[in-house]
C-alpha cells in the first residue's frame, strides 16, 4: 500500500471482540479497541479503520442509535473524539472508512473503543457482508503526528474475523453441456445459502435419477457436514440425445435438475469459463489461490482466468499469479490462464482483458497509479493503442470490457488480437458494445464473464451492492480442453455468452454453392459447405440455411435472429392467441455507460378490481429486497438494473381480469387498462441511456425448453451479413451466439 511506513511497529495495536467466525448476513456487534503506540496521538491526530469497497453489510452510521450499523466511539481517558464515516476518501482498496480524530492528545497505551453495531441503545447490530471471506480485516492506519499522513500497522497486526456461509438453501447440480458418446465426464453438486455461497452446513442423503441410462451414475449419495460439494467422476453415456439428472431427497421431492447434457458425435465439445475476476491482492476478496480453487471445486468451471487491475499488480504478485495458473492448469481437466486487466481510462481506450497462452510474459500496465516500483517502467502502455503495439508479437488475447471504466473500442482495435467483446458481467448487460462493434465494421465474437470482486468466479452473485447482475459465463467450442485449443478457437470466435445459465446453444450454417472460410490471423481461404458461429465466410450461395438448436435451463420465452443491427425475426416459444391471466412487468436499462449506470426502481402496482392470485419475480438477486404484497390488489417492490432487467409476473383471478392497472414508480406513473395488454410488450421510456419499463402478457405457464429451427435466409450480393441468435428465457437469463460473418460474392 502507498502509505508512509515510518516505524510501523511503534504505531500501537488493535484487537476485535469477539473474534472468530461469523455467518454471512448475520447481525453482530463488535468492539474494536485501539491502544496507542510509543508516540501516543497528537491533538487533532487519530487513526482510520479501512474496509474494502465491496463490503455490502449494514451502512455504517452514527445518527440513529436504534437502527442497524450504529457506530459509537469513546476513549479510556474520556477525551473528546470526532467520528467521521466516509466513502471513497482513502486510497483503494480501503474505500469505506471510519476516521477517528482526537480533540486532545493521547499517551502510549491509552485506548480508543469503537463499537460497530452498538446494541446498548436499541440497534440490532451490524449486518455482515453477503459473501464469505476467510480473512476479513479491519485495516488500522494511524496519524500519530496530526499530519494526515496515515501509517498502517504492520502486516499481521490488523484485527480480523472470518465470514463463513450460513445454512444451505438452494441446490445446484452442474453437468457438462456437450460431450461425445462414451466420453467421460463429471457432475458436481452443491447447496448454496440464500446469498449464493456454497454451504458446508448440510448433512443429508440424496438420490440421483435420470430417465435414460448414465453409466457410473450412483443412485444414492451422502452429503456430510463440512463438505462444500460432491463431485462424481467417470460418468459416460453411449447413446446420443438430451439428458438431465434429477437430485431428490428421501421423500422423492425434486431438489434440483441439472442443466441439459447433450450427447452427440461432434468435432467440438462445450466447455464453460469465467475468465475475468479479481482477488484481494487487488480489489477483490480472498487470495488468488482461493479464487482458482473456488472456480474449479465450487463453481465447477472448465476454464478460469484472473484479471487484477494492472495498476495494483506488483511485480511480486505478477510472478505469484503466474505460478498459481501454472499449478492449476491440467489439460483435459481444468485450464487456468495467466492475465490481467489493462485498466486505462476510457479516454485512452478503457478496460481491456489480456490473457497469455503461457506464463512468464510481461505485464504492460496502463499506469502505476497504486504502485511505487521502479522496475520495468519501459513496459508501461498508457493507451490501448500502445497496448496493441506492445502485444503484437505476444501469444495473447484481448477482449474489451465494460466495468467501472468502459471500453471505447473505437479508440483502437486489432482484429488479430481482439477477437471478441464482453457483453455481460456482474456490472450489467451491455448489448450496446456489440452494436458499437457493428457500427465500426469490426468482426467480433461475444463473450461474458463475472468481473467478480467477491471471490466467487463462475457463480458470482451481486449481493447487496453496486453490482446489478449475476456474473456471466462463456461457452467455448473446443476439440479438447487445453490452452492450444482454447486460444485457437477463441481467435475463431467459436464461443457464445450467457448471463450465467448453462444454456446449450448450437448455431450452424449450410451453403449450396461455392463457399470459403477465411481463417483467423492467416486469412487463408478454405473451401467449406457449412460453418459455425463466429466464422468469417465468402460465398457464392444465394441462400444460407441457418440451423439453430437451443436447450434451455428454464422454459424459453423467445428467440431473436439478428443481422448486425437489424432484428430479422422473433420466434416466441408459445402460442399468442390464447387468453392468459398472466401479466409481466419488467424494469430495465441504465443511466450511462460508466460507473453511474445503476438505476434504482421504486414501484407499486395497483389493480383497480383485479385480484392477484400469485406473483413471481426474476432477477431479484437480493433476498432481503423482495416484492411485498400489500393487499389482494397491490404489490410493491424495489430493484436495481444496470443494463439488464428485473421483473415480476402477476397471475390474476380470471373473473376479475378487467379495469385499470396503475404502476406508480420513481419516473412517471403509468395507468393502463389490463384488457389492452398484449403479448407484444408495451414499452415506456424514462430517459437515461435506455431506462424503460415493459408491460406484456405471457401464457399462464411456459413449457417449452427446447428449440430447433432452420432459417432460410436470402443473401444479397455485396452485402455484409452478421447473423447471430439471442435467447431469452422465462427466468430472465439470456444467451448470445457469436455472429457468423458472411459476404456474398
Amino acid at each position: 500500500m502507498p502509505y508512509h511506513n515510518y516505524e510501523q511497529h511503534l504505531m500501537g495495536s488493535a484487537e476485535i471482540i469477539p473474534k472468530g467466525s461469523f455467518e454471512v448476513g448475520s447481525m453482530q456487534s463488535f468492539k474494536l479497541i485501539y491502544k496507542a503506540g510509543k508516540f501516543g496521538i497528537d491533538d487533532q491526530g487519530g487513526f482510520m479503520v479501512g474496509l474494502r469497497p465491496h463490503f455490502d453489510g449494514s451502512k455504517l452510521q452514527q445518527h440513529d442509535p436504534k437502527a442497524e450499523g450504529y457506530v459509537t466511539v469513546e476513549s479510556s481517558k474520556k477525551i473528546p473524539i470526532e467520528l467521521k464515516i466516509e466513502i471513497r476518501r482513502s486510497i483503494r482498496p480501503l474505500q469505506k472508512n471510519l476516521y477517528i480524530i482526537c480533540k486532545k492528545f493521547l499517551k502510549e497505551n491509552d485506548k480508543i473503543i469503537i463499537r460497530i453495531g452498538d446494541r446498548r441503545f436499541g440497534s440490532p447490530g451490524v449486518r455482515l457482508q453477503t459473501f464469505c471471506e476467510k480473512k476479513f480485516d479491519f485495516k488500522i492506519l494511524v496519524d500519530p503526528f496530526a499530519t494526515q499522513d496515515f501509517i498502517p500497522l504492520p502486516d499481521g497486526r490488523h484485527p480480523e474475523i472470518s465470514i463463513v456461509p450460513t445454512i444451505g438453501k438452494n441446490w445446484k447440480l452442474v453437468a457438462p453441456s456437450l460431450r461425445r458418446p462414451k466420453e467421460k465426464f463429471r457432475i458436481s453438486i452443491k447447496c448454496e445459502d440464500k446469498w449464493g455461497n456454497p454451504s458446508n452446513k448440510v448433512r443429508m442423503v440424496f438420490f440421483l435419477h435420470s430417465k435414460e441410462n448414465i453409466i457410473g451414475l450412483p443412485k444414492k449419495i451422502t452429503f456430510k457436514k463440512g463438505q462444500f460439494s460432491v463431485i462424481i467422476h467417470d460418468l459416460n453415456i453411449h447413446k446420443e440425445g438430451v439428458y438431465k439428472i434429477e437430485l431428490k431427497d428421501v421423500d422423492n421431492n425434486i431438489l434440483t435438475i441439472s442443466n441439459p447434457i447433450i450427447i452427440k458425435n461432434s468435432t467440438f465439445a462445450h466447455f464453460w469459463s469465467d475468465m475475468h475476476g479479481q482477488s484481494r491482492e487487488t480489489i477483490g476478496t480472498n487470495t488468488a489461490e482461493e479464487y482458482f480453487n473456488f472456480a474449479k471445486n465450487k463453481s465447477f468451471l472448465d476454464i478460469c482466468g484472473h484479471q487484477g487491475n494492472d495498476f495494483q499488480i506488483t511485480d511480486k504478485f505478477w510472478k505469484e499469479l503466474n505460478k498459481i495458473t501454472k499449478t492449476y492448469n491440467k489439460n483435459g481437466e481444468f485450464i487456468s490462464v495467466p492475465g490481467y486487466e489493462w485498466s486505462g481510462n476510457t479516454s485512452v481506450g478503457g478496460d481491456h482483458n489480456v490473457w497469455y497462452k503461457n506464463e512468464g510474459r510481461p505485464i504492460f500496465r496502463s499506469s502505476r497509479a497504486l504502485l511505487y516500483e521502479e522496475s520495468k517502467k519501459g513496459n508501461d502502455a498508457h493507451t490501448s493503442k500502445e497496448l496493441i503495439k506492445k502485444l503484437k508479437n505476444e501469444d495473447a488475447l484481448v477482449v474489451a470490457h465494460v466495468g467501472g471504466r468502459y471500453a471505447d473500442i473505437g479508440y483502437a482495435h486489432d482484429a488479430n488480437l481482439e477477437p471478441s467483446v464482453e457483453v455481460h458481467s456482474a456490472w450489467g448487460t451491455f448489448d450496446w458494445l456489440i452494436k458499437d462493434a457493428f457500427k465500426l465494421n469490426y468482426k467480433v465474437g461475444i463473450v461474458a464473464a463475472s468481473d467478480g470482486h467477491k471471490g466467487r468466479p463462475g457463480a458470482s452473485y451481486p449481493g447487496d451492492s453496486l453490482f446489478g447482475s449475476y456474473g456471466g459465463l462463456t461457452c467455448h467450442l473446443l476439440p479438447f480442453l487445453d490452452r492450444d485449443s482454447l486460444f485457437e478457437e477463441f481467435r475463431a470466435r467459436h464461443h457464445y455468452a450467457t448471463t450465467g445459465a448453462r444454456i446449450f446453444l448450437d448455431v450452424k450454417g449450410d451453403f449450396s454453392n461455392k463457399t470459403h472460410l477465411i481463417s483467423p490471423i492467416s486469412k487463408k481461404k478454405v473451401s467449406i459447405d457449412s460453418c459455425l458461429m463466429g466464422d468469417d465466410i465468402l460465398t457464392a450461395s444465394n441462400e444460407l440455411k441457418l440451423n439453430v438448436k437451443v436447450e434451455g435451463t428454464s422454459p424459453l420465452e423467445k428467440i431473436e435472429l439478428y443481422d448486425g443491427l437489424k432484428l430479422l425475426k422473433t420466434i416466441y416459444a408459445f402460442e399468442r392467441n390464447e387468453f392468459s391471466n398472466r401479466i409481466r412487468i419488467t424494469c430495465a436499462g441504465q443511466y450511462y455507460r460508466g460507473r453511474g449506470r445503476l438505476v434504482n426502481w421504486d414501484c407499486k402496482a395497483s389493480f383497480k378490481t383485479a385480484k392477484i392470485i400469485k406473483y413471481k419475480c426474476f432477477n431479484f438477486w437480493n433476498p432481503n429486497r423482495q416484492p411485498k404484497k400489500l393487499n389482494p390488489n397491490t404489490l410493491e417492490w424495489k430493484t436495481v438494473t444496470t443494463g439488464g432487467n428485473s421483473g415480476i409476473d402477476f397471475w390474476i383471478a380470471k373473473d376479475t381480469f378487467k379495469n385499470n392497472l396503475t404502476i406508480e414508480n420513481n419516473f412517471k406513473n403509468i395507468n393502463i387498462n389490463i384488457s389492452s395488454i398484449d403479448y407484444k410488450p408495451r414499452v415506456y421510456k424514462f430517459g437515461g441511456m435506455d431506462i424503460r419499463m415493459h408491460i406484456q402478457k405471457l401464457p399462464k405457464k411456459l413449457r417449452q425448453t427446447s428449440f430447433e429451427k432452420e432459417f432460410n435466409i436470402n443473401l444479397n450480393k455485396s452485402d455484409d451479413h452478421r447473423f447471430y441468435i439471442k435467447v431469452i428465457q422465462e427466468d430472465g437469463h439470456q444467451a448470445w451466439s457469436s455472429p457468423i460473418y458472411i459476404k456474398k460474392v
